[in-house]
């Protein structure tokens, strides 16, 4: 053993002979590693070599092992799994798997090698998250994780999902659903009471107007481009990236009721100039937050009552009595087909019978607000007149 000084540093070497062959073995750089420490390296590799072991070889799958244990981390393997997955969901969506990940998961389990992680591991990780009192999120984190280890699986990186043994581990969780009024007479109030409210900015009104008669996500309702509206064929066109669903389906076509072109004329006076069709306090470059409609909601006497969400159910629920197909009201919810199969041959989008039922909803909720006792079985649909907005 000898200190081979350059003017790079001083290095510890090991001369040896391994196989009729001189070879030399880096034991480490001065004054990092002692002497002290040196001459143990040494004797480690005179105790290989008596073994007939060559140290470096030894010295090399060491680092190979470390380097494998490095990149098989759940982290490492997470982190790929969700590049993967980012590929195919909404950009929102992804973000919301990466900060569960980051938040839960991570600081758990995220440093060991995802082979050496056992149930015991993973139930520890969720006990906590439920003792935090967030139940529903114990059980997403189990379903993601499941979802890691499967694709670890698939990869060679581990062998078993210790995930999949934790169902029933912690309490299983009570979906509340968004409320929602699904009865005529409870719904021709709500109608009546956001038609005649004096608690709200024009703007929000409109809003939720709006979004009563086009049945769309609050977010793709707030997140509405006056680029998507075409006016003469009536209809709001929105991308594929705007959707819940993510890029990787369709576009969704909304027909618009002679109401709701209405309400775009009086929208046109107020966010005409801007990008959004409800842009935040007249800001152009942002929109409405999340929040916006149900605090109106409330201020109106719906709290627990009735949801910005909720409306869809509303709608669904009322329109589902006048005997228009459960396939074309589901699609104008944009909800995915349960059944994979059949979802990769069923991709109509139901346009002529949602344009007509949409043209019914918009004249059941104009009764329904009227306070009307008699409303037609189902209203003709007739040619929208083009409005100029």
């Amino acid at each position: 053993m000898y200190l081979l000084v350059k003017s790079s540093g001083k290095y510890w070497r090991m001369d040896y002979r391994f196989a009729e062959k001189r070879k030399t073995l880096a034991i480490g750089v001065y004054p990092a590693v002692s002497l002290a420490k040196a001459r143990k390296r040494r004797e480690s590799a005179r105790e290989l070599l008596a073994d007939e072991v060559d140290p470096s070889d030894a010295k090399r799958e060491q680092k190979e092992a470390v380097l494998a244990e490095s990149v098989n981390t759940f982290k490492a393997v997470a982190l790929e799994w969700h590049r993967m997955k980012s590929k195919g969901c909404a950009q929102n969506t992804a973000k919301k798997l990466l900060t569960q990940l980051e938040n839960h998961i991570f600081p758990e389990i995220g440093s060991r090698p995802i082979a050496e992680i056992k149930p015991p591991d993973i139930l520890k990780m969720l006990k906590k998250v439920e003792a935090a009192g967030i139940a529903y999120t114990a059980g997403r984190l189990r379903e993601i994780s499941g979802q890691v280890f499967r694709y670890g699986i698939q990869t060679g990186r581990c062998e078993i999902d210790p995930a999949a043994s934790m169902r029933g581990a912690i309490a299983s969780v009570q979906v509340k659903h968004r409320p929602a009024l699904t009865t005529r007479r409870e719904f021709g109030e709500f109608v009546r009471d956001l038609r005649d409210t004096t608690r709200a900015d024009p703007l929000t009104k409109l809003c939720a107007q709006f979004g009563l008669l086009t049945w769309t996500r609050p977010k793709e309702l707030r997140q509405a481009k006056w680029e998507q509206i075409d006016v003469e064929a009536a209809e709001w066109r929105i991308p594929a990236a705007e959707m819940k669903t993510g890029k990787h389906l369709q576009a969704h076509t909304v027909p618009l009721s002679k109401q709701a072109m209405s309400i775009l004329a009086s929208l046109r006076e107020l966010s005409g100039h801007t990008e959004f069709l409800f842009p935040s306090n007249g800001a152009a470059d942002r929109v409405i937050s999340e929040n916006t409609i149900n605090n109106l909601f409330r201020r109106i006497g719906y709290k627990d009552k009735q949801s910005h969400h909720g409306l869809r159910a509303s709608a669904r629920s009322l329109l589902s009595e006048r005997g228009w197909q459960a396939e074309a009201l589901e699609r104008q919810l944009d909800h995915r087909e349960a059944n994979k199969v059949v979802a990769a041959y069923a991709r109509s989008q139901h346009l002529d019978e949602r344009r007509k039922f949409m043209v019914d909803w918009g004249a059941l909720a104009d009764g329904m607000g009227a306070g009307d006792n008699v409303i037609p079985l189902r209203v003709a649909c007739q040619p929208i007149q083009q409005m100029k907005l």
